[in-house]
């Protein structure tokens, strides 16, 4: 569609035309199932006789007014944009149009609930999708106050940035809301004018939504009401009291910390059906993904990752919502910001007080997985337009990021640090600003030129890999000690780290305990440690103890020997955890077995204490059987290791999250007729486990299970999903359906996806997830071909979040192969430099079938383990 794809030089030149008081949007939402009617009334200023355009993605627009002159629809719009000649000074601008209801979790998304058949509204805008709801200057620096009113059922909750108004009661319409039809009575609710914020953090939330309210007082003094939303069907799951301890805390952390009261006046949390995202940071109405209502019992891990999400959405109030980008090129600084500060206020201000072990887990190994794809970019990346940010939501903009802000706070002190940003809000509220303006302030406060560290840490691409160099007297005292830094050939920086090195021995009670540890900056290629000189050789040495620096670490021969006997001991969880990202890394950068890696998780797994740890571990694992162990292994050591799963899930403490998480990797897993039986004496309740139920989400996964397996088929999915006739369960059936394991179950799939477009995004998600599910994978093979015939159609006519979905999901990296490189490279070479974005995605599944061989390549070289 022409015009979606706006440039930075683009939005540059508008901003340079235009200054943007209000806008006044007026929906209608009661016009049927597919359009809506909104209008837009937008006050701006303007370079007298300037011409620019105003963003405005539409079904039809009906009339557009400047200054009291009407334009022809026809010829100024294209369905993108409105053209807007000759502008005065000071203009008034009215548009009416029909918007068109989205089920892909852009724009204003539009579901069902199948349970009741009531109607869910809700808006996702970042990063260009305001423009679906209302005509709007889509640009994060163009600020103003949006008035909205909304016309919708009288019986919906409507919300939006402002506090919620009483509605007024309009005129009754006929069946338009609902599919049983009748008279439905309307309600007008005119909301008050924002402050100035960014379009692409307005919000609107529409449907019989079900509320609990609360209130907290702000540090100036201020009640701000809580709220906490959600369907109807979903409401008696929802844990508002947690959900609303987490916002407690982190209001009080954050108001301390950032010198600022909350800035808006009110601040709701709104749990939203099929988003795309974990949650989006709308002024003072947050929406989030309804994985976080927990209608089952989940891993410890999960409900933790949703008190994280909490914290990061509520600091966004301050950086991103108060003090917003200039342009996208630092979006990577709104995201690890809050991303940073999240895991802080957890750890200083929450339960979770192991947060950083979560981090450095789940965070940082994926941002080392993203640094070393050759798609790698600066964490200042050049962002020429919107395809480019809308790929950029990865990696090295949250996690990368986020890791390099805990090692600048490491630098020039945690209170330097907050000082700084304190004179930033201070300076910068509900204005616009660019990188250079918190580092300025950064550098007052902490006295520290960051200049140099910018350049290092914030403009180059690459992860570098820290190792120690030890030279020993022919006995256990230390003669030389040195830390040693490399770095990839295509990015061979070096930079400056702040780290630390730690010493551990075996204790008598058979712990690995810290007795030594020094701080220092490491830069170059080799750090002499003359502190270390003279000290008896530790059983473990742990170079970025703590976890300061955002390097891969690699452990020398004798402690990696003292981690593999030793792994399950060590007192704390965060240096535990640094070892198994060391041994992860090594197995996916070729130079350690995969089988060893299987080993050392199967023997110390149960004894990990942390549940985001086993999360991660349990996935690598599933990544490592799958890609990384050798072909000729693969099959006898996925059956292993499935039975050990299922060995350490019955070993396990009753009702334990490690029992879950035990339980529901080996159903994943199972394969052989022994497995398969165990798996549905588990459905069918002829094993029970201690502490174990079997609850509506557990069922889903063993059935899928017995799906892939082939022990179970379309009369047992149909059964189930009338028992569980909810949106979740309409999706695992999609899922289960996809993973029947027949060459014309996964084509109707791919037709329905690839071909047909069926299904709204959650269900496509869920439909890719089960047609990837195949224990013979020669039944993806044929697909092979078929992916690259389709996706460049694909990418050309899908918005961004559909099309990212299948360009990415359906890669084909299952079984992998030599043949899915070579017709990569030929599609890759066909398109050139057409679309960059999806040269991106497909240059990443690349890598990853790539690093595969190179790991199989590896294992095959070790003897079978017996």
């Amino acid at each position: 569609m022409p015009g979606l794809n706006l440039t930075r030089d683009e939005a540059r030149a508008r901003a340079d035309l235009l200054s943007v008081d209000s806008y006044h949007v007026s929906l209608d939402l009661t016009r049927g199932e597919t359009v809506f009617g909104t209008t837009t009334v937008v006050r701006f200023a303007a370079t007298t006789g300037a011409s620019t355009f105003i963003d405005a993605v539409t079904d039809a627009v009906h009339r557009v007014t400047l200054n009291g002159v009407e334009l022809d629809p026809a010829t100024v719009s294209d369905g993108v944009r409105i053209e807007l000649a000759n502008l005065a000074e000071q203009n008034e601008l009215t548009v009416v149009a029909d918007g068109r209801y989205m089920n892909t979790g852009e724009g204003l998304h539009r579901f069902v609930d199948p349970v009741d058949d009531e109607v869910y509204l809700y808006s996702q805008f970042e990063v260009p999708d305001s423009r679906r709801m209302f005509a709007v200057f889509e640009q994060p620096d163009l600020k103003a106050r949006f008035r909205f009113t909304v016309t919708a059922p009288a019986h919906w909750a409507v919300v939006s940035n402002s506090p919620t108004p009483e509605p007024v009661p309009a005129d009754a319409i006929t069946g338009t809301t609902s599919s049983t039809g009748g008279t439905v009575a309307r309600a007008t609710w005119d909301f008050e004018p924002t402050p100035v914020m960014s379009s692409y953090v307005t919000a609107l939330v529409a449907g019989p939504y079900q509320r609990i309210t609360s209130e907290l007082t702000s540090a100036d003094g201020r009640t701000i009401p809580l709220g906490v939303f959600a369907r109807t069907s979903l409401m008696q799951y929802v844990d508002a009291e947690d959900i609303f301890a987490i916002t407690r805390a982190g209001f009080a952390f954050y108001e301390a910390q950032f010198g600022t009261p909350y800035p808006f006046a009110k601040y709701d949390q709104l749990f939203v059906p099929e988003f795309n995202a974990g949650a989006m940071e709308n002024a003072g109405a947050v929406t989030f993904t309804e994985t976080y209502v927990f209608r089952s019992k989940v891993a410890q891990a999960t409900v933790e990752r949703r008190a994280i999400t909490v914290l990061h959405e509520l600091a966004h109030m301050w950086f991103g919502d108060l003090v917003t980008m200039r342009w996208w090129n630092d979006l990577w600084l709104n995201e690890s910001f809050a991303e940073f500060m999240s895991t802080l206020a957890a750890a200083e201000a929450t339960e979770y007080t192991t947060a950083w072990t979560t981090f450095s887990s789940l965070e940082k190994s994926w941002a080392y997985r993203q640094d070393q794809l050759p798609t790698t970019h600066p964490i200042v990346a050049p962002i020429n337009d919107l395809e480019d940010v809308q790929v950029n939501f990865d990696g090295i903009t949250y996690a990368k990021g986020a890791s390099v802000l805990k090692q600048l706070v490491a630098w020039v002190g945690q209170e330097q640090f907050m000082a700084g940003v304190r004179e930033y809000f201070g300076k910068h509220a509900w204005s616009n600003t660019e990188l250079t303006d918190l580092l300025t302030e950064l550098e007052t406060a902490s006295g520290r030129d960051l200049s140099a560290w910018g350049q290092a840490w914030l403009e180059t691409a690459g992860v570098n890999t820290l190792a120690p160099a030890i030279e020993s007297d022919g006995g256990e005292v230390m003669t030389s000690f040195a830390v040693v830094q490399t770095a990839p050939a295509d990015h061979p920086t070096l930079r400056p780290h702040r780290t630390a090195i730690g010493f551990y021995d075996v204790d008598d009670a058979g712990r690995l305990v810290r007795n030594h540890r020094v701080e220092l900056d490491v830069a170059g290629e080799r750090t002499e440690v003359p502190e270390l000189v003279g000290l008896e050789r530790p059983d473990l040495i742990l170079v970025n103890d703590d976890d300061l620096a955002y390097a891969k670490v690699r452990l020398d021969e004798n402690s990696l020997a003292t981690a593999k006997r030793h792994l399950k001991n060590f007192e704390q969880s965060l240096p535990r955890t640094l070892v198994w990202n060391s041994t992860w890394d090594a197995t996916r950068d070729g130079e350690s077995p995969a089988r060893d890696y299987v080993d050392l998780v199967l023997a110390n797994i149960a004894a990990e204490t942390d549940s985001t740890v086993v999360l991660v571990l349990l996935r690598q694992l599933m990544q490592t059987l799958y890609q990384y162990v050798a072909e000729d292994h693969r099959g006898e050591t996925i059956e292993r290791t499935a039975d050990a799963l299922l060995r350490l899930a019955r070993q396990a403490e009753a009702g334990s999250d490690h029992q879950l998480q035990f339980v529901k990797s080996f159903a994943a897993l199972a394969r052989n007729d022994e497995q398969l039986d165990a798996v549905t004496a588990l459905l069918d309740g002829g094993e029970t486990l201690p502490g174990l139920t079997i609850d509506t989400d557990l069922r889903w996964d063993l059935l899928v299970a017995l799906v892939a397996g082939g022990r179970r088929g379309a009369a047992d999915i149909d059964a189930e999903y009338e028992r569980d006739a909810t949106a979740t369960g309409a999706r695992m059936a999609a899922m289960a359906r996809a993973a029947v394991p027949t060459p014309e179950a996964k084509a109707e799939a791919w037709d329905a996806v690839v071909e047909r477009a069926e299904f709204p995004n959650a269900v496509q998600q869920a439909v890719i997830a089960g047609f990837k599910r195949a224990h013979d994978e020669s039944l993806l093979t044929p697909f092979t071909d078929k992916y690259f015939a389709a996706i460049e159609q694909v990418w050309a006519t899908r918005t961004h979040e559909i099309s990212e979905q299948i360009v990415a999901g359906l890669y084909p990296n299952r079984p992998i192969s030599a043949d899915a490189v070579a017709a990569t490279d030929a599609f890759l070479d066909q398109l050139g430099d057409r679309t960059p974005a999806l040269r991106r995605l497909v240059r990443e599944g690349r890598d990853d079938v790539v690093r595969a061989l190179a790991a199989r390549e590896r294992d095959t070289a070790v003897v079978a383990t017996p």
